[in-house]
C-alpha cells in the first residue's frame, strides 16, 4: 500500500482536493538527492540547516486543519523544502496565490527551486521571500490563510492580525517535546476561535 493510501485509510487525508494535491506534488521532488529512496517514508528528513521536510501524516493533518480553497491567498511560513508551498499551490488553483517565507536564505532558493519544477513560481502563482515569519507579511494581508511548518513558543499577534475575518491559522505551538497544533479561527471585531491538538514535535520558529 502507498503512502497516501496509508494516509487515505487512516483517516489523515479527507479532502479530494488535497488528495488530489498529494499524489501529484511527489514528495520525492523536495528531499536532497541522497535521501530521495526515503520519500515513501512517513517521518520526517533532514533538508539541512537544522531544518526538516515534515512527516507526511502531519502535513496532511495540517492541511486538513487549514482546508485551503480555490482562489485562496496563503501564507506559508517556514517553506523549507518547499513541499507544503506547492501543495497549497495546486489546491489554490490559478485563481489562488501562495507567499512562501524561509529565514535561511539556502534553504529558501532550495525550496524556490524545487517548487519550479511544477512551473508555479513562473506563472507567479508562488513567491518566495526571504524574512522573519513571526512578523507575517503586512503588505500582502488579509490572508485567507496561514500556515507555519515551526513551533513558536506564543502565537504571533501579527498573523492573526494578518488574517481576513473567517480566515485560518494553523500553527504548532509549545517549548521543546511538549508541542500541539493549533488551529486558530479569526472571529469578527479581532475576536478568534481556537482548537488544540496535542502530539505533534517540529523544529523551532526562530
Amino acid at each position: 500500500m502507498s503512502l497516501i493510501d496509508q494516509l487515505i485509510q487512516g483517516g489523515y487525508l479527507k479532502t479530494p482536493e488535497i488528495i488530489f494535491a498529494f499524489k501529484k506534488i511527489k514528495r520525492e521532488d523536495f528531499i536532497p538527492d541522497n535521501l530521495k529512496y526515503q520519500a515513501e517514508g512517513n517521518y520526517p528528513l533532514s533538508i539541512g540547516y537544522g531544518q526538516t521536510i515534515s512527516q507526511p501524516l502531519t502535513v496532511a493533518f495540517m492541511l486538513e486543519k487549514l482546508q485551503p480553497q480555490v482562489g485562496d491567498k496563503i501564507l506559508d511560513i517556514g517553506s523549507g523544502s518547499g513541499w507544503t508551498t506547492t501543495l497549497l499551490a495546486e489546491i489554490v488553483g490559478k485563481e489562488g496565490k501562495v507567499f512562501a517565507i524561509e529565514r535561511v536564505p539556502e534553504l529558501k532558493d532550495f525550496g524556490e527551486q524545487n517548487t519550479k519544477k511544477y512551473n508555479f513560481v513562473s506563472s507567479g502563482r508562488v513567491v518566495f521571500l526571504d524574512g522573519d515569519g513571526r512578523l507575517g507579511l503586512e503588505a500582502e494581508a488579509p490572508f485567507a490563510a496561514i500556515l507555519v511548518s515551526a513551533a513558536a513558543r506564543e502565537v504571533p499577534p501579527a498573523l492573526i492580525k494578518q488574517l481576513k475575518v473567517g480566515g485560518r491559522l494553523v500553527i504548532p505551538v509549545g517549548g521543546y517535546g511538549s508541542q500541539e497544533i493549533q488551529l486558530i479561527t479569526k472571529k469578527e471585531n479581532n475576536g478568534v476561535e481556537i482548537e488544540q491538538f496535542p502530539g505533534f514535535v517540529f523544529v523551532p520558529l526562530v
